[in-house]
This record gives C-alpha cells, structure tokens and sequence, in this order.
C-alpha cells in the first residue's frame, strides 16, 4: 500500500469541488474526505452561516436570501470564496456548495483553477425525508440525521454534548424552493465540467453507499 503522503508528492495539487443538491449530503460526505485524505474543507454555506451567527456586513447583506431559500448573489459569494481560498495557500482543498451557478463556475476556473468536480446525484424525495430528519450543532455545523447517521445521545452533539437544532433553511418550504432553483442551475455547471472532463458522478441515496466510489476516484487522482 502507498502512503498518503507519497500519493500527495506524487500528484498535482488537489482543487476539487463536491456538487449536489441541498441535503444530498455534501457536508457528510465532506467530512469523510478531510478526514481520510487530510485536505482543507471549506463549506460556502457553513462560511455564510458564520457571517450571519457573528451579525457582520456580510452576514447581514445575505440573511434575507438564505433565509427565503434564495441564491446569494454571484458576486458576493465569488468575492468570499475567492478570499477563502486564498487564505488555504498553498495547501489541497475541497470546496463544498460552491459553485451554485454558471458565472460561479467560470469566475472560479479563471481565478483557481479546479481538476476534479465530485456530484452527488441523490434522488429528491430521499432528500425531503433527510430534510425532515436533519439536525445541526450550529456552532461547528456537524450534521446528524435520525436513523442513518444518529447522535450518541439522543439532541445532543458528539463532541461538546450541546444541543442539536434545526438551521432556519431546514424547513420543507424553503428546500423545496431551493431544490428547484438549484436543478434549474445545476445543468448548465455540470455540462461546464463534463467538457472539461473533470466531471465524475456518483448515483445512490446515502453517504455509506457513495463513499467507496468517492474514495477510489480520490484515490487514483491522488496516485495519478
């Protein structure tokens, strides 16, 4: 077996996006990337969310949208990964929720170039059930979900054992208006990467099932 850290000498610098629809479980599966593979993660909604808790400029400007179920504007949320990435240097990262349209992705290959694009194609009514069973521990944004992913104790969070919450973007309502702003944007961003033949795609309904296949993609990038 090679080690990660001769894949890591080996390889190009790892840019990769993970693409799905709201709760299709990018944030789980995420989660298992940086662990297993030791790159930085950054979450354009966890960013959002944190500008929004800690009442900044930003935080302000974007709360009526994410709180109607609504995209961000293209040049707010490209000023504010741009700013995040930079920040990582030079390190392999995985971004997560971004890009969620076409100009998005296009201002991002210009600026920091990706070489693999992760799309989690779950089906929607498997994610209107997650949405109905998700719960957050807001301040660190890990995500449970009752009967497949559950807390050791029930409400309460693994590690700091502070209770769990719904996130305000949670309720039915606004992920089904979400979900049809986000397959009316997502086609145009796939067919984008796909040309670029960077695209890879992966079919099932939970993180356990998918994982394996996301794993052996980031393992042969790596080792390529």
């Amino acid at each position: 077996m090679v080690a990660l850290s001769t894949w890591c000498a080996k390889a190009a610098a790892f840019r990769a996006v993970i693409l799905g629809a709201p709760a299709s479980g990018k944030g789980t599966m995420s989660a298992r990337i940086v662990q297993h593979f030791k790159v930085a993660h950054i979450s354009s909604g966890d960013k959002l969310r944190l500008h929004m808790n800690s009442g900044t400029e930003l935080g302000k400007a974007v709360a009526s949208y994410v709180h109607s179920g609504k995209f961000v504007p293209d040049d707010v949320m490209i000023a504010m990964i741009d700013k995040e990435i930079e920040a990582v240097g030079d390190k392999n990262w995985l971004l997560d929720g971004f890009p969620r349209t076409l100009k998005q992705a296009e201002k991002l290959q210009k600026a920091h170039p990706v070489n693999l694009v992760l799309y989690l194609d779950v089906p929607i009514p498997v994610i209107l059930e997650r949405v109905e069973n998700r719960w957050v521990h807001l301040p660190s944004g890990r995500v449970y979900n009752l009967g497949f992913n559950n807390p050791k104790v029930p409400g309460k969070d693994d590690v700091t054992g502070e209770p769990l919450s719904k996130r305000d973007d949670d309720m039915v309502d606004i992920v089904k208006e979400r979900l049809e702003r986000f397959l009316e944007a997502n086609d145009p961003i796939l067919e984008f990467y796909d040309k670029m033949g960077i695209l890879k795609r992966y079919q099932g309904s939970t993180t356990n099932e998918l994982w394996p296949h996301v794993k052996d993609t980031i393992t042969q990038f790596l080792s390529s």
